[in-house]
C-alpha cells in the first residue's frame, strides 16, 4: 500500500467511523473585504446549483463507495468550518446540502489569510474526517494571493496537508481589474493570468491537482461545477487554454 493511501485510510475519527466513501471534499471560500454582498451570493449559489446538478450527482453517486462526504470553511482574517462533515450519497443528500450551502450567514473580514485557512483544515479539519475516504481534497477559491502576513510560508502548510494525503486544487477567480499586486508574478505575454500562476506555484499540490480559474464572478458557477465533477469522479483534469475557458 502506498504511503499516501495508508495516511487516508487512517484520517478517522475513533468512535465515529462511518461506511468509507470515494473522496472527502473541504470547499474553502474567500470572503474576505473584496467580496461585497452581490459577489458572495454568486458564490454560495454557484456552489449550491453544482450540488443539485444531475452530472455532479452522477459523479457522487457513481464511484465505488456511492457516496462522497462534504464540509465548508468560510474565510478571510480567519477561516470558520460552516458546514461540518456531512455524508452525500443520493440526490435527495445533495439537495439538502444545497439547502445548507444557501442559508450560510456571512463572515465578514479584511484580509485574504489562506495560509490560516490551510493551517486549520491541516490541524482540525482532515484529521477530524469520519469515514475512510479514497481521495480527501481541498478546493481553495479566492480573487487574491494570501496578503495576511502569515507566520509561516504558504508553501510549508501545502506541503504538510500534501505530506498528510491530501491534494489542493485551485480556483482562482480572474477579474477585470489589473493584477498589479505586489504579491503576483509579473504577467508573461501568452501565459496564464498572474492569479492563476500563484496559485499553480504556491495553492495546488498532492495527487492529480490541479488549478481551473473563474473568468470573474459570473463564471463561478460553470467554474465550480467542473471542478466537483473532476474531483469527485477521481478523473484526470484537463488542460484548458485561456481561449476555452472565454467561450
Amino acid at each position: 500500500m502506498a504511503a499516501g493511501a495508508f495516511l487516508l485510510g487512517c484520517l478517522t475519527v475513533a468512535g465515529q467511523e462511518g461506511p468509507p466513501v470515494d473522496t472527502a471534499l473541504v470547499v474553502s471560500v474567500d470572503v474576505s473585504n473584496s467580496v461585497d454582498d452581490a459577489r458572495y451570493r454568486l458564490q454560495m449559489e454557484g456552489i449550491a446549483k453544482a450540488l443539485e446538478d444531475p452530472g455532479v450527482i452522477e459523479a457522487i453517486t457513481g464511484g465505488s463507495a456511492g457516496g462522497i462526504l462534504f464540509s465548508m470553511v468560510t474565510w478571510a482574517d480567519t477561516p470558520s468550518f460552516v458546514i461540518p462533515w456531512i455524508r452525500i450519497a443520493n440526490k435527495a443528500d445533495a439537495f439538502a446540502a444545497a439547502k445548507r450551502v444557501r442559508s450560510l450567514q456571512r463572515q465578514g473580514g479584511e484580509f485574504t489569510c489562506m495560509t490560516r485557512m490551510l493551517r486549520s483544515a491541516n490541524d482540525k479539519i482532515v484529521p477530524q474526517v469520519p469515514a475512510k475516504a479514497a481521495r480527501i481534497i481541498i478546493d481553495v477559491s479566492g480573487d487574491g494571493p494570501d496578503n495576511c502576513n502569515a507566520e509561516e510560508p504558504i508553501e510549508t502548510v501545502r506541503d504538510e496537508l500534501v505530506a498528510n494525503g491530501v491534494t489542493i486544487n485551485g480556483l482562482p477567480i480572474l477579474l477585470d481589474t489589473p493584477e498589479d499586486s505586489a504579491l503576483l508574478p509579473k504577467a508573461v505575454p501568452g501565459g496564464p493570468p498572474p492569479l492563476e500562476q500563484w496559485y499553480r506555484e504556491h495553492v495546488m499540490g498532492g495527487p492529480g491537482s490541479f488549478v481551473l480559474p473563474a473568468q470573474g464572478y459570473s463564471d463561478f458557477e460553470r467554474a465550480i461545477r467542473q471542478k466537483f465533477v473532476i474531483e469527485v469522479s477521481g478523473l484526470a483534469a484537463p488542460r484548458y487554454s485561456m481561449t476555452d475557458l472565454a467561450r
